[in-house]
């Protein structure tokens, strides 16, 4: 009953929207037309349905591979704007998340929302010891509307992947878990204060770069207070250079910071676009709005490092090796013919001005490539390379003759050295023994326990196989210990490994 009820309300949600997609002309979007045409028309249609769907045809900008590089063009100029809500409703609901009148809580509180989005809006205001703060407070109702738009996403999913076999490859139940994760974390406004304190922390050696400080004392799920950032936005070159600041400085301390959040930290901003950027009158980058966060393991990084070293170095064979080796081109396929099919489409980009290359391009022939191989498209990875075009487009307004995949290469070359080297690699493999051994006793005290229930229970053992099991785990204690030593002999002697 509960399954028809869920079908039978999301097909009255399609209804209504496929009747906003024909409003907009692009129900038939397969129809001949210019195909900027359709991105716009798209991007309308998607303002008009609600916040959930913005935010969709944002995560949908990095997808050129299911909506096409023209489309996706399109869907990234999408502006997350919408309406504000009034001051006095603003005022109501951080009076309620404080138990406070605002008054107590702020000297003053400008009615007027310096910007609105589709998920909260942001208030200028000023503390009682004279400082300025900016506050930002979710849409009344954001929760459930986004609810109800998740489980449609889902249902779509579901019914595009039975009716389209060959579509699983995309993973569509997992781009829309990746594109909840993302939304959850942002109807959390604790989480965001939490996002941005950690990367103020990672980069608090670093110069260049400047994260504002938050007020938790006026941080709750609803409402987040932080500095207010006085500067000038990264979009207006005329203004920075009027100030005295150096537009190819901006974009190498972009590069540098943005290389050093994904590689050395593994936790970067994701959302870098103008409107988040600003210079400040030291001339340092700050950056705001830490809804969207990226987050990479080890291994993803190492695996980014290779492609990325392959990329620069031009080592297209071993760049087709670590797609094989990692599993996300199947063995069948060629590796000399995958790598001639690397070198087709990336090399228009090495050496060239970033005013030359054309990411959306670029992106949609990898996309190409990668369904000729049956290449199985990486969801974590999206959201990087989102942000990757994103910094990219920074860097080609502030300075076009600068290429920030070059900026970025003696960043990537170094990270590599450290990381894919013979040293890194027995050091990783001496950590996962380490690890192992950690973890003896416990494996050792579960084994026990669990021959001793079988022992009781209904399967009877012999006494010299439970004694023989015992002696076997006490040898095997013993090699782990001696594996130990002899790596950590090998490890931090002053033996020469290379």
């Amino acid at each position: 009953m509960y399954l028809m009820f869920d079908t039978l309300r999301n097909s009255l949600r399609l209804i209504r929207i496929a009747i906003i997609l024909a409003r907009h002309d692009v129900l038939f979007f397969w129809k001949k037309e210019n195909i900027h045409g359709k991105g716009r028309k798209l991007t309308h249609a998607l303002h008009e349905m609600g916040p959930t769907f913005i935010k969709l045809g944002q995560a949908l900008s990095t997808r050129s591979d299911l909506v096409g590089q023209e489309i996706a063009q399109e869907l990234a100029q999408l502006q997350d704007r919408l309406p504000p809500f009034s001051g006095g409703t603003a005022r109501a609901i951080i009076a309620k998340q404080f138990s406070k009148p605002i008054a107590e809580l702020f000297a003053s509180f400008d009615n007027r929302a310096a910007a609105a989005a589709s998920i909260a809006q942001v208030h200028f205001a000023t503390l009682h010891d004279g400082s300025e703060v900016a506050v930002k407070i979710l849409r009344p109702g954001i929760e459930d509307a986004f609810a109800r738009d998740i489980a449609l996403f889902y249902w779509l999913a579901d019914l595009a992947q039975y009716w389209r076999p060959d579509w699983r490859r995309f993973k569509l139940r997992e781009v829309v878990r990746t594109f909840e994760e993302m939304v959850r974390f942002e109807l959390d406004l604790r989480f965001e204060a939490s996002a941005a304190v950690e990367l103020k922390k990672n980069l608090q050696l670093d110069t260049g770069f400047y994260i504002p400080q938050i007020h938790w004392e006026l941080t709750s799920q609803r409402v987040l207070t932080s500095e207010r950032i006085r500067g000038i936005p990264i979009s207006d070159v005329a203004a920075i250079k009027a100030a005295g600041h150096e537009p190819a400085k901006l974009v190498d301390i972009a590069a540098v910071s943005f290389f050093r959040q994904v590689f050395r930290d593994g936790f970067f901003h994701a959302d870098l676009h103008p409107g988040n950027l600003f210079v400040l009158p030291s001339g340092w980058l700050a950056v705001v709005d830490f809804g969207i966060m990226g987050r990479l393991d080890k291994k993803s990084r190492i695996y980014l490092a290779q492609i990325l070293h392959g990329f620069l170095t031009e080592d297209y064979h071993n760049l087709a090796k670590v797609h094989f080796e990692a599993g996300l081109v199947p063995a069948h396929k060629s590796v000399d013919n995958f790598a001639l099919a690397l070198m087709a489409i990336t090399k228009p980009i090495i050496g060239r001005k970033l005013s030359d290359i054309s990411v959306a391009r670029l992106l949609g022939q990898l996309f190409t490539t990668a369904e000729a191989f049956e290449m199985e498209v990486q969801p974590h990875l999206l959201l990087l390379q989102k942000n990757m075009m994103i910094t990219e487009g920074v860097g080609r307004m502030l300075n076009p003759d600068v290429n920030m995949w070059q900026v970025a290469e003696p960043l990537i070359a170094d990270w590599a050295k450290e990381n894919l080297g013979a040293r890194a690699q027995i050091k990783e493999k001496a950590e996962e023994t380490i690890e192992l051994i950690r973890s003896l006793p416990t494996l050792i005290r579960n084994a026990e326990v669990a021959l001793a229930r079988v022992s009781d229970g209904g399967i009877k053992l012999h006494p010299d196989t439970v004694a023989a099991k015992k002696t076997s785990q006490r040898e095997w204690l013993w090699f782990a210990w001696i594996a130990f030593f002899a790596l950590y002999f090998l490890i931090f002697s002053k033996l020469t490994i290379y």
